[in-house]
C-alpha cells in the first residue's frame, strides 16, 4: 500500500462552522458514522461504523504508517477527526490535502466546486447537504438520527460518501502534471503542528468582556429610549428620523455620516450620535468567536488555513479571524485588562471614555501564554515596502532601509525633494510620505488615497493628485515594473511563450499562466485571456473567485499583479522562517502576515534577540533584500 484515499462522515452536537473541528470531534457524543477508502486509488469501500462495522485491521496500520501517504480533500478534518476517534494523535507528516494542491493552482477551495471546474466524470452528488442535516447534525430535540430511522436515506448517504473519494481521486488525476513541491508540504505540515497546537484563551476575561458590554448595552440603550422617546433607538431608521426632526439632517447612519455630524453637533443630538455610536460598536463578537471555539484544553486550535488565500498563498484567518484584530494603543492596557477580568464595569464605565472601544482594544490580550511560559513577539517591519523594492531595484527606498531610515520620510523626502523628519523639519509632509506609500505602491491612485483614509486625515481634494504624482516620479522604478509586468503577463498569453523579468518567470501552459517567485514557488491564474476593460484599452483576463465566492472570468492589471507577487514573496520569506524556528523547537502558536507568536518557557533563556535571528536569516533566493525584524516579550498578547 501506498497511498490510503479518505473520505469520512461525522456526527456531532457541537456547531462545525461555529467551534471548528477541534471542539467539534471533541465532544463526547461526536462519531464517526461512514469511512469510505480507496488503496492506491482503486476500487472504493465503505466502512459503515454507525451499524457496527469495524475499521480493517490494515487501515487502522497504515493510519500510524508514514510510509503510507494519506490523502483527502480537507485532510485536517479527517486526521483531527480520526485523531479523536482513535485517541492518539496522528502525525501529519503522513497527510496530504487535495484541497491544498488545489489552491495552489488558484480552483475554488470546496469539493463541489472544484469538481464542476474541472469537468470531472463524477461529481460531488447534490443530495449530500439534505444527508448531512439529516444524519450529522441532532435534530430539533437535540438527538441524533440513526440509520435506521430513513434506510434509504442511509443507503443514499453511503453512496454520497464513496463518491467523494471518487472525487478526491479523480482531482489528483487532473493535478498529476503540476505537483506540489516538496518544500510546500512540508510547510503544510508545520502549520498543522501550529494548528494542533493551538493557543491559550483567557476565558475570564473573554466571558466577562461579553458580560460587560451586555450591561453597558442595556444602559446605553435605556439611556438612548428616555432621551429621543424612541422604542428601539438603536434602529437607523427611527434614529434619523428622529435627527432630522431635531435640526440635525443626515443622509444615513453609517459610521462616517455619524462622525461627520458629531463635528457640528451640541447638546442632546450630540448624545443621540454618540449613544448610537456606542451601541453600533461590534466589539465584543471575538470574544464569543473564541469562546464558542475554547476546547476543554482552554485553547483554541485551528485559526489559520494553509493557502487558504489562494491568489497569494498566504494564509487565511478562520474562526476568530486573527488576520484582522482591533489594534491596542491605550496606555494602560493592564490596567484595562485587570478590571475586565475582575469584571468591574463600573469602573472601566468611569475611567475610560468608551467601553465597547476599550473592550474592543483588550480582544488582543485575551490570548495568552501557557502555564510557567511568555510571548515572544516578533514581526518584519514593512515588509511589502521592502519587497516592492526590491522586485523594482527602487535603489533610494533600499538604501534608506539599509540605513535604517524612517520610511515615510524618506519617501516625502524623495517627492518633495527637501529634508523631513519625523520630529524635526518639515515634519508635517511624513504624513503625505506615509499615505502614499500605503495607496501608491500598486498603482493607486486618488481612489486608493480616499480608500486609505486620506480626507480624514486633513488632506484636501486638491493634495491627492499631486500625491499620486510626486510619489510616482520619486519611485520610478516601481512604476516601471507594473508596466513591465503587465507587459510580461500579455506577451506570454498572447504567444505561449515563456518570458523572463528580472527575477519573475511567465509562462502560459495547460490553460493556465504561472508566474514564477524569486522563491520558486508558482502563483496560478485559470484560463487566462487578453480583454477589453472598461477603459477601452486591452486587459489581462483569468477565472476565479469572485464576489460571493462565485466562479467568473476576473479583470487584472499590471499593479495588481505586482501585488500578488509582493504579498506572495512576504509569504515565502514568513514561511520559511516559520519552519526554521519550529524546526529549532521554538513553539509557534500563532502567526498574522508579517508575525509570528511564540509560546516560550519563562526560563528557557530565549530572547527576542535569537527570534529574529531566525526572522532575519536571508534565503539564497532573496540576496539583496534588506529584511528586518523586530520583537518584544509580553504576559499576553498585544501589539506594542
Amino acid at each position: 500500500m501506498r497511498t490510503l484515499s479518505i473520505d469520512i462522515e461525522t456526527y456531532s452536537p457541537i456547531s462545525l462552522a461555529k467551534a471548528g473541528v477541534y471542539k467539534y470531534c471533541n465532544h463526547p457524543d461526536f462519531e464517526i458514522l461512514l469511512f469510505s477508502y480507496a488503496i492506491d486509488d482503486c476500487a472504493v469501500r465503505t466502512v459503515d461504523l454507525a451499524s457496527g462495522e469495524q475499521l480493517p485491521a490494515e487501515i487502522l496500520r497504515a493510519l500510524d504508517d508514514p510510509a503510507v501517504v494519506k490523502w483527502a480533500y480537507n485532510a485536517a478534518f479527517e486526521r483531527t477527526c480520526l485523531s479523536a476517534y482513535l485517541g492518539r494523535r496522528l502525525d501529519p507528516a503522513g497527510w496530504r490535502c487535495s484541497m491544498v494542491w488545489a489552491a495552489t493552482l488558484g480552483l475554488p477551495l470546496s469539493l463541489k466546486d472544484v469538481g464542476a471546474v474541472l469537468n470531472l466524470d463524477s461529481q460531488k452528488m447534490s443530495e449530500g447537504k439534505s444527508l448531512i442535516k439529516y444524519f450529522c447534525i441532532p435534530d430539533k430535540h437535540g438527538h441524533q438520527r440513526l440509520p435506521g430511522s430513513d434506510p434509504d436515506g442511509w443507503r443514499l448517504f453511503k453512496t454520497y460518501n464513496a463518491r467523494d473519494v471518487e472525487v478526491e481521486i479523480q482531482i489528483r488525476g487532473k493535478l498529476t502534471n503540476f505537483p506540489v513541491p516538496d518544500y510546500l508540504w512540508e510547510q503544510y505540515e508545520v502549520d498543522q503542528r501550529i494548528n494542533d497546537r493551538g493557543i491559550r484563551i483567557d476565558a475570564t476575561l473573554a466571558a466577562n468582556a461579553i458580560t460587560i458590554d451586555e450591561s453597558h448595552r442595556a444602559q446605553a440603550l435605556a439611556r438612548a429610549q428616555a432621551l429621543t422617546g424612541l422604542d428601539n433607538p438603536a434602529s437607523p431608521l427611527q434614529l434619523q428620523e428622529w435627527l432630522n426632526q431635531h435640526g440635525c439632517p443626515i443622509e444615513s447612519m453609517a459610521k462616517e455620516s455619524v462622525d461627520d455630524a458629531l463635528a457640528y453637533a451640541s447638546g442632546e443630538v450630540k448624545e443621540a450620535l454618540e449613544l448610537r455610536q456606542e451601541l453600533s460598536r461590534s466589539s465584543v463578537a471575538k470574544y464569543r468567536k473564541m469562546m464558542a471555539a475554547t476546547c476543554t484544553d482552554q485553547r483554541t486550535h485551528g485559526l489559520l488555513q494553509f493557502y487558504g488565500a489562494n491568489r497569494t498563498g498566504r494564509w487565511a484567518g478562520r474562526l476568530v479571524q486573527v488576520q484582522n484584530l482591533p489594534r491596542n494603543y491605550l496606555p494602560d492596557l493592564a490596567q484595562a485588562r485587570g478590571l475586565v477580568r475582575d469584571g468591574n464595569g463600573e469602573a472601566l464605565d468611569m475611567l475610560y471614555s468608551s467601553v465597547p472601544d476599550t473592550l474592543s482594544q483588550l480582544i488582543r490580550t485575551a490570548f495568552i501564554p501557557s502555564e510557567a511560559h511568555r510571548f515572544i513577539v516578533a514581526d518584519y517591519s514593512a515588509i511589502e515596502a521592502r519587497v516592492l523594492a526590491w522586485l523594482a531595484g527602487e535603489e533610494t527606498t533600499l538604501a534608506a532601509f539599509k540605513n535604517g531610515e524612517d520610511l515615510y520620510c524618506a519617501t516625502a523626502s524623495a517627492m518633495f525633494g527637501v529634508p523631513v523628519e519625523k520630529h524635526g523639519v518639515n515634519s508635517e509632509l511624513r504624513q503625505k510620505g506615509k499615505i502614499a506609500v500605503l495607496a501608491c505602491g500598486y498603482n493607486g491612485s486618488v481612489g486608493a488615497l480616499k480608500a486609505m483614509g486620506a480626507l480624514k486625515m486633513g488632506l484636501s481634494e486638491d493634495e491627492l493628485q499631486p500625491i499620486v504624482d510626486a510619489w510616482r516620479q520619486a519611485n520610478p522604478n516601481i512604476v516601471q515594473l507594473w508596466h513591465e509586468v503587465d507587459n510580461a503577463a500579455t506577451r506570454a498569453i498572447s504567444t505561449s511563450k515563456p518570458v523572463t523579468l528580472r527575477n519573475l518567470g511567465f509562462e502560459k501552459k495547460s490553460g493556465m499562466i504561472f508566474i514564477t517567485l524569486p522563491s520558486g514557488r508558482r502563483l496560478a491564474y485559470v484560463k487566462p485571456g487578453i480583454g477589453v476593460n472598461r477603459f477601452g484599452g486591452t486587459s489581462i483576463t483569468y477565472w476565479g473567485q469572485g464576489v460571493a465566492r462565485k466562479w467568473q472570468k476576473l479583470e487584472t492589471y499590471g499593479g495588481k499583479l505586482v501585488e500578488n507577487i509582493v504579498q506572495a514573496t512576504a509569504r515565502d520569506l514568513l514561511a520559511e522562517a516559520i519552519t526554521r524556528i519550529e524546526n529549532a523547537g521554538h513553539r509557534i502558536v500563532m502567526h498574522i502576515h508579517d508575525e509570528v507568536v511564540i509560546d516560550e518557557p519563562i526560563n528557557s533563556g530565549t530572547t527576542v534577540t535569537d527570534i529574529c535571528a531566525f526572522m532575519n536569516e536571508l534565503p539564497q533566493w532573496a540576496e539583496g533584500l534588506p529584511i528586518d525584524a523586530a520583537g518584544y516579550e509580553c504576559g499576553f498578547y498585544q501589539k506594542d
